[in-house]
């Protein structure tokens, strides 16, 4: 990328000699005779590296960097004096300035100054946007993933949304079929009625028949009075028909006219209502087997299954387990009134290892539970239930076959930076790389939040 250098300087052959260096060093280069002009570029937005003089007439220095640090924080900001300012230049330091040279000037040394500050500056960006992409990007309607396989579901449900096609979602408990279901109807045209739901296997043959269909006065022994059923509730709109395959033959046959003729009678009744409804179910069953085993209507099913979207297990999907405990953590945090920061690494490793047979339930269950039991501002391994905290660091490495280098590259640091208690120092030592590449890599994986502790033992941040 290409960086944007601001000299103010109200002595012009400093100035612009300045601006003739750094154009050569390949930066674009804007140039300022006084403050309040170098004020206006910074305001425009374009500028990623300020070095100002100290004393100026108007608008001085300090201001500048007054002014910089407090609007628009993240631009470093270099100060020039003169030899009888030092004070001056040491007090700038206090203020925020990112460093200062006296002059005459040492080009050279201002150079490399340059690109350290602007090295920083750079990452800052890459974390901005890789915050921009946790809370954005990977977040589709309530639905947060980064992954490969949570990404197909996105493109799918973006697809699938403004059609009328039935949609088939299927997939274990807890994986979030119902939220799959809810990003369908809410990107459709008809987002602006509410989705009717129904969990199929919390009713009764009987009554799951007279939900969804309604029943006429008299229909049945308390049927006091004519009764609406959610398909009539669901006219224009969606209905969401969950675990669908619990439910029984006859009423198969009544949702099979539904799905084909969009017509039904009220149980006990005789008028034939016509409706406007798309159908989305869902079932964590093999569709296919009940088929065979002649459990379920295989005209039924192909008639819900016009699209079918498959929800992976979490254990399939491990890249969007970060982001989910971040998401989580903020979430119960802020409504337990907790002031918890983070997750430590050796947590972070037993909740990565952890199988999740429940899914991303489960994930939230334990969450919450960590959250509420967590004492101090980062979760630890105390805080986990024991079915997960028993999870501990192991001396081997498991990488399993069939995987790509890159996820075998993530699992070896990830393992490392567990045992290590987050120390980049200490594992960038221990993979034999620098740990400038160890810091890249974690950018370049989306593993910043992985990493869990800070840098070294004993707080420094030295290379």
């Amino acid at each position: 990328m290409k960086f944007t250098i601001l000299i103010i300087d109200d002595e012009k052959n400093i100035r612009e000699g300045l601006g003739t260096s750094f154009e050569l060093e390949g930066y674009e280069v804007r140039l300022a005779a006084n403050g309040q002009e170098g004020l206006d570029y910074v305001a425009k937005g374009d500028v990623d590296l300020v070095i100002t003089d100290l004393r100026m007439d108007g608008i001085s220095g300090e201001e500048v960097l007054r002014r910089v640090t407090t609007e628009t924080p993240g631009i470093p900001v270099i100060v020039l004096t003169g030899h009888g300012s030092i004070d001056a230049a040491v007090d700038a330091m206090r203020q925020g300035a990112y460093d200062f040279l006296t002059k005459p000037l040492n080009l050279d040394q201002l150079t490399m100054i340059v690109k350290r500050a602007l090295q920083g500056r750079e990452l800052s960006l890459q974390h901005q946007q890789l915050q921009k992409e946790v809370e954005g990007a990977h977040k589709f309607d309530n639905m947060i993933g980064k992954s490969a396989e949570m990404q197909k579901v996105f493109e799918l449900v973006k697809r699938v949304a403004p059609t009328k096609a039935s949609v088939l979602i299927t997939g274990e408990s807890g994986v979030g079929k119902e939220l799959v279901a809810d990003a369908i109807h809410n990107l459709s045209p008809r987002s602006g009625h509410e989705m009717i739901k129904v969990h199929c296997a919390a009713l009764s043959e009987s009554l799951l028949e007279s939900e969804l269909f309604g029943h006429e006065k008299g229909a049945y022994t308390g049927a006091d009075k004519m009764q609406k059923g959610r398909f009539e509730l669901a006219h224009e709109s969606t209905i969401f028909l969950d675990e669908i395959g619990e439910i029984n033959p006859g009423v198969q046959v009544k949702l099979l006219r539904v799905l084909q003729d969009r017509k039904f009678e009220r149980v006990g009744g005789e008028q034939t209502i016509d409706v406007d409804v798309r159908v989305i179910a869902a079932t964590n069953k093999d569709m296919e087997k009940e088929v065979a085993a002649g459990r379920f209507r295989e005209d039924l099913y192909y008639r819900l299954n016009v699209v079918h979207i498959e929800v992976p297990p979490l254990r399939e999907r491990r890249d969007d387990i970060p982001l989910l405990l971040n998401a989580f953590l903020r979430e119960f945090a802020e409504e337990n009134g907790k002031q918890i920061t983070g997750i430590d690494a050796r947590a972070r490793a037993a909740l990565y290892k952890y199988g999740w047979p429940g899914n991303i339930r489960q994930l939230r269950n334990c969450m919450e539970s960590a959250v509420v039991m967590c004492m101090k501002n980062e979760i630890t391994l105390d805080d986990l239930p024991p079915t997960i905290s028993g999870i501990k660091d192991a001396a081997d490495i498991t990488v399993p076959v069939g995987v790509t280098l890159e996820e075998a590259e993530k699992t070896i640091i990830r393992e490392n930076l567990a045992a290590n208690k987050g120390n980049k120092s200490k594992t960038a030592d221990i993979l034999g790389i620098g740990r400038k590449t160890l810091h890249r890599k974690l950018q370049e994986y989306g593993m910043e939040d992985d990493s869990g502790g800070d840098d070294d033992e004993n707080g420094s941040h030295a290379d």
